[in-house]
């Protein structure tokens, strides 16, 4: 009986020892953990999720415009980097974007296999002599990261306005030569639009990335979507510059072919802010060195496969390192824990 009772009482000691057990997602003692946007674009701390799925993904492989093969699903989203006005070419935010591909990196957790961005890389004149040289300091700045990057072309790959479509003869637009010549034809592509299939080592999931041209649309592009988003795959991630709240020429046609097939996120820029709308699976990347429009700092979104295939996304700030928000989701983009 003695010794019964001095073993509960070692047990008691040993739990006020230990404390509660807590799932630290990143953030700092000043940086809540997780955040939501409210009404108006603002982060506000949530509680944060726990996984529930097992391991997140340590990768292995590589992938390049002709796809690849991984062990597992990780990536990462940047968004939006361009200074704040037309030509402004001293104010690009050179620091902002070389640091966030510095973190992709060394992420904690391990370097994601590649990344995709979501379009806006500059804000030049289409006639001007600024877009190389902006488009060059991305570049510059996007060596620091070791992966792939594929680009999505933004409407200031286009002439800058929200409604231009760059499809016929672009001649004597700079804007799209240098997206075109720098960004996209390195990677094998002839076309601003474009799709990456990757597969598990062991078979088990495949995956395509589809990279829709809302800013460059016509007759040949709806059907080349309409074709990739037809070939069966366990992911589909749907890369597009304009959310559902923008306009663009490519916007409303391209909605109609992805609304017809099974996808698991769209992936959009072009708000200078982050968000996420589980009702139309969207994930709005816009924090990538624009000047801001909500309270969400810079920063970029990382990407896991968890071990229940579930996928993993965690918001990050790219200075502190903080989770700024966190969520799950299934192939078919349910929300999940």
């Amino acid at each position: 009986m003695r010794r019964w009772l001095l073993s509960i009482s070692l047990l008691v000691a040993l739990g006020a020892c230990a404390g509660p057990q807590v799932t630290d997602l990143g953030a700092s003692t000043s940086t809540p953990p997780d955040r939501t946007p409210t009404p108006n674009g603002s982060p506000t701390p949530t509680a944060s999720a726990t996984p529930a799925g097992g391991p997140l993904c340590a990768s292995t492989g590589s992938v390049t415009g002709q796809g690849g093969t991984l062990d597992c699903l990780s990536f990462a989203i940047v968004g939006d980097t361009r200074p704040p006005s037309i030509d402004d070419t001293s104010n690009y935010p050179k620091a902002i974007i070389t640091k966030i591909y510095e973190d992709l990196e060394s992420a904690s957790g391990g370097r994601p296999s590649f990344a995709v961005a979501t379009g806006d890389y500059q804000f030049s004149s289409p006639t001007g002599s600024q877009a190389t040289t902006q488009i060059g300091y991305y570049l510059t700045a996007q060596s620091h990261f070791s992966g792939t990057v594929f680009h999505t072309m933004g409407n200031h790959e286009c002439t800058g306005a929200a409604d231009s479509n760059c499809t016929g003869s672009v001649s004597g637009n700079n804007n799209y030569a240098a997206f075109m010549s720098k960004m996209v034809s390195p990677l094998g592509f002839s076309k601003p639009y474009f799709s990456v299939h990757v597969q598990a080592s062991d078979a088990s999931w495949t995956a395509k990335f589809v990279f829709v041209a809302a800013n460059a649309w016509d007759a040949t592009q709806a059907s080349w979507l309409q074709t990739e988003m037809g070939k069966p795959t366990t992911f589909t991630f749907v890369i597009r510059h304009e959310g559902n709240n923008a306009s663009a020429p490519g916007l409303t046609p391209s909605n109609h072919i992805i609304a017809q097939f099974p996808y698991t996120l769209l992936l959009v820029g072009h708000t200078h802010t982050f968000d996420y709308v589980p009702t139309s699976r969207e994930v709005v990347v816009g924090i990538g060195g624009a000047p801001l429009v909500s309270s969400y700092n810079y920063g970029y979104v990382m990407v896991r496969q968890r071990a229940d295939n579930a996928i993993d996304l965690s918001v990050v700030d790219y200075q502190s390192g903080a989770v700024m928000k966190h969520f799950v989701v299934k192939t078919d983009g349910t929300p999940t824990t």
